[in-house]
């Protein structure tokens, strides 16, 4: 698959600020995907969930390796979540991200996400770029946290 400019469906690729800052402001329900527990507050994986949480957003924690985390179930992979969520925020490797894209393109379309978030340091475009053939919004290498703080400031 070509990965230029003019290949990519751009409309769903956001890259500027002023589309990002539409996508948070419409952000309700995350699933974290690679969410970490508190024991290490600092963790990337746990303290944006939390910033996202003192937003009023809903946290729903994806990570096989727990059970629960803060107190909320956590499930073991997207497709085992039973709620609805708008947006998936993912803390994983980029060597992950192709079998995560298909884990989420295999979602039936209603229970796919709007919008897919690759946190700081993850970028995959092949990836994204199919995610986003599929329909739904990508945004790769940038931080929800702080877009949420920059974009929507308090609710």
């Amino acid at each position: 698959m070509s990965t230029s400019k003019e290949s990519r469906p751009s409309s769903s690729l956001l890259e500027t600020d002023e589309a990002v800052a539409a996508a948070v402001r419409a952000v309700r329900v995350v699933a974290v995907l690679g969410m970490k527990p508190g024991d290490d507050p600092g963790a990337p994986a746990h303290r944006v969930p939390a910033s996202l949480a003192e937003h009023g957003i809903r946290i729903i924690p994806v990570n096989p390796k727990y059970a629960s985390i803060d107190g909320r179930p956590c499930y073991a992979a997207i497709g085992d979540v039973p709620d609805r969520f708008d947006t998936i925020d993912v803390f994983r490797a980029p060597r992950f991200i192709p079998g995560h894209a298909a884990e989420i393109l295999a979602l039936p379309a209603e229970r796919r996400p709007r919008l897919v978030w690759l946190q700081s340091g993850i970028r995959h475009d092949e990836a994204a770029i199919a995610l986003a053939a599929a329909g739904m919004q990508v945004v790769q290498d940038r931080c929800l946290g702080v877009d949420m703080e920059r974009f929507r400031g308090r609710d």
